[in-house]
């Protein structure tokens, strides 16, 4: 009885060190944009890039190994990375247009992952995290726009590769969303 209620305390807090990192990674955005679009300092906006990818893991890892998962915590991560994510491609949009590609998928996905979690919330009262894919798109996006970013001299060969890879990668995440939400919408186990 007691863990249960540990647990829900931990499901309700809003000030804890994972989110306060999501918070950060929220404040860091604007900064990233000014140093690669105004300073014209990809260099910076790459390191910029990594911090916010190094708060990333280190706010997963705190939550889960101290038990300090909040539902503030599961919203308020994947904001923050797909925030981030938002701005990097939008950043690399100025120099390689063919990432409007994944810019469009990226908007698709989420506007389903907004509206589908919201009609599981309701459904099932329950906050769902990341599945593994959501995971694996995130860390290739990452990878992806820091590679654009600190090498400045890509080759088209080796752009349109990583943005191709990022492109299926997103699109087989949303099928495997869709499949997963659309059974817990039918009450189906998952």
């Amino acid at each position: 009885m007691q863990s249960e209620v540990n647990q829900e305390e931990n499901l309700n807090r809003i000030i804890t060190v994972p989110n306060l990192l999501s918070f950060f990674r929220l404040c860091l955005i604007p900064v990233i944009i000014w140093s690669y679009c105004v300073k014209k300092n990809p260099l910076l906006a790459g390191e910029i890039l990594l911090l916010s990818g190094f708060t990333d893991l280190a706010d997963g890892y705190i939550a889960r190994r101290f038990h300090r998962i909040s539902n503030l915590g599961k919203i308020l991560d994947p904001v923050a990375d797909k925030l981030t994510q938002a701005a990097m491609l939008i950043c690399l949009f100025t120099r390689f247009p063919h990432v409007l590609l994944l810019i469009v998928i990226m908007a698709g996905k989420e506007l389903y992952m907004v509206v589908s979690g919201c009609l599981v919330i309701q459904k099932t009262g329950k906050v769902h995290g990341a599945d593994w894919h959501g995971k694996i798109v995130t860390f290739l996006l990452y990878g992806t726009a820091a590679v654009h970013i600190i090498w400045f001299h890509i080759t088209p060969m080796v752009s349109d590769l990583l943005i191709g890879l990022c492109a299926i990668m997103m699109v087989i995440s949303v099928a495997l969303y869709i499949i997963q939400n659309t059974r817990t919408l039918k009450g189906e186990t998952v």
